[in-house]
C-alpha cells in the first residue's frame, strides 16, 4: 500500500493499535482528526435519507462502511474506497461488497446504468478540486446510474460562518465558492496535499446544468457537525 497515513490510522484504530493521533495539518496549524466520531459512531439514518435511496446502491468514499452495513440489509450495496486500508477494514466489519475504486474514475470501474442510487457522505465530493471537476464527476455518475436514479451528496456551504472555521479554509471572491487545503499526518508519515472545492447549494445547482442531473432538494445537517454542511438530493432529468 502506498503512503496512506489517513487510512492506516483509521485501520489502526479499528484494530486497537493506534498509539498516536491522526493529525490534520495546514502549514503550522494542527488539529486532531476525530476518528471515532467521524467513522465508528453509528450514523444517523433519518427517514429523509432512506426515502431517496434504493438498490443497487453505490456508496462512494465509504470509509469504514458504516452506511453500507445499514443499506446492504435493505438492498444490494457496493462500497468503494481509494484507501486499501479502509477496504480491508470494511471487509472485516462485514461489508459484503467493498471495492478498491476511485470515486472519480467511475466509468473505468462500472458499466452503464449499473446503480439505482448513489451516496457520497463525508464531504469527499469536494476533492473534485474545481467546478469543472465537479461537472465531470456528475457526468461520470450519470453514466453508471439508471435513467431514473437518485444521488445524495454531502457538502460544505462556504457562505456560512461555521465553514470558515475549518482548518485549511481558503476564501474565494466568488459568492458560494471557497477552497480547503490540508494534509494528514500519522506517526511522522505525511500524506499528499488535499485540495477541496467547496460550493453552496446554488453553485451546485449551476454545476449540474448539462450533466443529466438536477438538484431536487437540500437539507442542512444538524448543528453539532463541524462547519455548516448540507446534503443535496440529485435526480435524473
Amino acid at each position: 500500500m502506498a503512503n496512506d497515513p489517513f487510512g492506516r490510522a483509521i485501520r489502526d484504530y479499528y484494530l486497537d493499535k493506534q498509539e498516536e493521533p491522526l493529525i490534520e495539518r495546514n502549514g503550522d496549524e494542527r488539529r486532531e482528526h476525530p476518528i471515532r466520531r467521524f467513522y465508528f459512531d453509528k450514523p444517523s439514518m433519518d427517514g429523509w435519507k432512506k426515502s431517496w435511496l434504493n438498490g443497487p446502491l453505490l456508496d462512494m468514499g465509504a470509509g469504514v462502511g458504516s452506511h453500507a452495513l445499514y443499506f446492504q440489509e435493505q438492498f444490494e450495496t457496493v462500497a468503494i474506497e481509494i484507501s486499501e486500508h479502509l477496504v480491508e477494514t470494511m471487509r472485516e466489519r462485514g461489508v459484503q461488497d467493498p471495492r478498491h475504486v476511485d470515486m472519480f474514475s467511475l466509468r473505468d470501474a462500472f458499466e452503464r446504468d449499473r446503480f439505482q442510487s448513489a451516496l457520497a457522505f463525508g464531504t469527499q465530493v469536494g476533492l473534485v478540486g474545481s467546478i469543472q471537476g465537479l461537472r465531470k464527476f456528475l457526468g461520470d455518475l450519470t453514466y453508471v446510474t439508471a435513467p431514473d436514479a437518485t444521488a445524495i451528496l454531502h457538502c460544505y456551504d462556504p457562505d456560512l460562518e461555521g465553514t470558515r472555521t475549518l482548518l485549511g479554509f481558503r476564501d474565494d471572491p466568488t459568492p458560494g465558492l471557497a477552497y480547503r487545503v490540508l494534509h494528514f499526518e500519522y506517526e511522522e508519515k505525511v500524506g499528499e496535499t488535499l485540495l477541496f472545492r467547496l460550493f453552496s447549494p446554488d453553485r451546485l445547482r449551476e454545476a449540474t446544468t448539462g450533466t443529466g442531473w438536477e438538484v431536487s432538494e437540500t437539507k442542512y445537517c444538524p448543528p453539532e457537525n463541524p462547519g455548516d454542511q448540507y446534503e443535496a438530493v440529485l435526480t435524473k432529468l
